[in-house]
């Protein structure tokens, strides 16, 4: 019997794992349909032995001292301050917009004073801020809404600006000094060694087992459990019963130079030029050093994996419809940027995690055990390189729970 079953192994369903193993001294099966734990920000070795985000970059930066200090518990850190430029109008400016993104495109040379102004001359009065659109051009101007903005958005989202939430182009910032960083959190850094080993230190505790290669539903029948933890796509648990809530996936594209560095910047934006929205070189983010260097392209698309809900209030109604189905279950417990349908970040999904353990762990009346050594979760080298610093937890068929469940060897 399982205190409980925890549906995927991203960050969401690995934090609510390693909480209640170690501090409640819960039996956990953490199940993910992948064949890794990590969900999106699982990190691999490629075939020339550089270190690479499968799912594209993934940078931790947080204004929360909990969820850094927590999170580093698991790994130790890289200092990392993340950079990025975009190509308009055949040059690599900075983005977000700041000082030198200006005097750089227009071959100007004002002081934050004098572009302070500037942007107040060319910005577009709103009488109210309701979509994405609204947001940059009422800070920037239309021109440069146009260049920055407009096509990037509409690649990625398969929207125009003006037919998404506010909150969707408000994540990026304007700004009137030098500050080329992309984020100004108080903590910003990388796992030293990478995202699958912070994972791998999470789950490293005999309380969790983890099975991957499952779809849930096959086995939460004939596996006793008393709660349920799901990180899934919230609609995906209700069997579309009100529709299906759209998403935008991705396709990526890799590739390796026999060069130790191609571009000026960890990653560049392209918002008006090609089909791809951007291009990340890892060895920037993982400090990786290596004669070689491998790139991915992001391709923004409406099938495949769910990455990025859909900010839009007809979407907002859906969710509405199926959030209130989950006052039925006392049992099972929704957490994660799929389940709850909002476009979080790393940090704000372990810091919702948190939250959701606090109020399990207000509920139980449990002394919290001390952490034993030894796992459920086995471990062999990611195939094809021998690095060992990213490795592959083997899956466990379901034909082999079944025999042990019933006690049967082999």
């Amino acid at each position: 019997m399982y205190d409980f079953l925890i549906v995927g192994a991203g960050f969401a369903g690995s934090t609510l794992a390693e909480r209640l193993a170690t501090q409640l001294n819960k039996k956990v099966l953490l199940v993910d349909r992948r064949l890794h734990i990590g969900g999106n920000a699982y990190d691999c070795f490629d075939d020339s032995g550089i270190l690479i985000h499968k799912y594209g970059p993934h940078i931790f930066h947080t204004n929360s001292r909990q969820v850094f200090d927590y999170l580093s518990q698991f790994t130790k850190w890289r200092q990392y301050q993340h950079r990025v430029m975009a190509s308009v109008d055949g040059m690599l400016v900075p983005i977000p917009i700041n000082l030198d993104t200006i005097n750089q495109l227009y071959g100007l040379n004002l002081s934050s004073l004098e572009v302070e102004a500037f942007f107040q001359t060319v910005a577009e009065k709103r009488e109210a801020i309701r979509t994405s659109e609204d947001v940059v051009v009422s800070k920037v101007g239309r021109e440069l809404y146009e260049k920055f903005f407009r096509g990037y958005t509409r690649k990625h989202w398969g929207l125009d600006p003006s037919e998404l939430d506010a909150s969707v182009t408000a994540r990026v910032p304007t700004r009137t000094n030098r500050d080329c960083r992309y984020f100004t959190d108080t903590y910003q850094a990388m796992p030293l060694h990478g995202f699958t080993r912070l994972f791998e230190n999470m789950l490293s505790h005999e309380n969790i087992h983890v099975l991957l290669n499952t779809d849930y539903r096959e086995i939460k029948k004939f596996i006793p459990y008393r709660e349920m933890i799901y990180t899934g796509p919230i609609d995906e648990f209700f069997d579309f019963r009100y529709g299906k809530l759209p998403y935008r996936s991705l396709n990526f594209q890799f590739e390796t130079h026999d060069t130790a560095v191609i571009q000026p910047a960890p990653v560049i934006n392209n918002p008006n030029d090609f089909a791809y929205t951007r291009v990340t070189e890892f060895k920037y983010l993982t400090g990786q050093h290596h004669p070689k260097t491998t790139l991915v392209y992001e391709y923004s698309q409406a099938e495949g994996d769910p990455y990025y809900p859909i900010p839009r209030p007809e979407n907002a109604e859906i969710y509405q419809k199926y959030k209130t189905l989950l006052e039925t279950m006392p049992l099972v417990h929704f957490c994660g940027r799929l389940a709850t349908y909002k476009y979080y970040n790393m940090d704000q999904v372990v810091a919702q995690a948190l939250t959701l353990f606090s109020k399990l762990e207000a509920r139980t009346p449990a002394k919290s055990s001390e952490t034993k050594s030894g796992s459920k979760l086995v471990s062999v080298p990611a195939a094809g390189n021998g690095k060992g610093s990213a490795r592959k937890p083997r899956s466990i068929s379901t034909a082999v729970l079944k025999r042990l469940r019933t006690g049967q060897s082999g």
